[in-house]
């Protein structure tokens, strides 16, 4: 049987489009997150082949479980009644999330894309 994180892919997001790239600075005694895909390496964005969703998550030291800060879902991409890619309407995975803690940890960004399937990243926060 296959386990979920069996699943998911990672690699350098400098040379492997479909990594999600993150990006946190302090900020008002918390955090601003910056979750992007296809940051280095431009990912198309068209109605066959597209990033679907992104999640975050922040999982603190000597914690079990992590707290899912969003799940944010991109869907136009340039699809219409008129066929593929016939819309001038297209999403870009790119996303911005705030958050409080007083605790170290680790941020964690999933992404989906269509046709590659389930990709991840993390970075600490000290």
């Amino acid at each position: 049987m296959t386990k979920i994180e069996e699943l998911y892919q990672s690699d350098d997001w400098k040379t492997e489009k479909h990594v999600p790239v993150l990006e946190i600075k302090e900020k008002d005694e918390g955090y601003l997150v910056k979750a992007s895909v296809g940051k280095e390496i431009a990912h198309p964005n068209t109605t066959e082949h597209h990033i679907r969703w992104i999640e975050l998550y922040f999982h603190p030291e000597g914690e079990k479980f992590p707290y899912q800060l969003g799940k944010f879902e991109f869907n136009s991409h340039g699809e219409s009644t008129e066929g593929p890619d016939t819309s001038t309407v297209y999403t870009e995975p790119k996303v911005k999330a705030f958050f409080k803690t007083e605790k170290h940890g680790t941020i964690v960004a999933n992404s989906y894309c269509n046709i590659h399937g389930l990709w991840t990243n993390e970075k600490d926060i000290e």
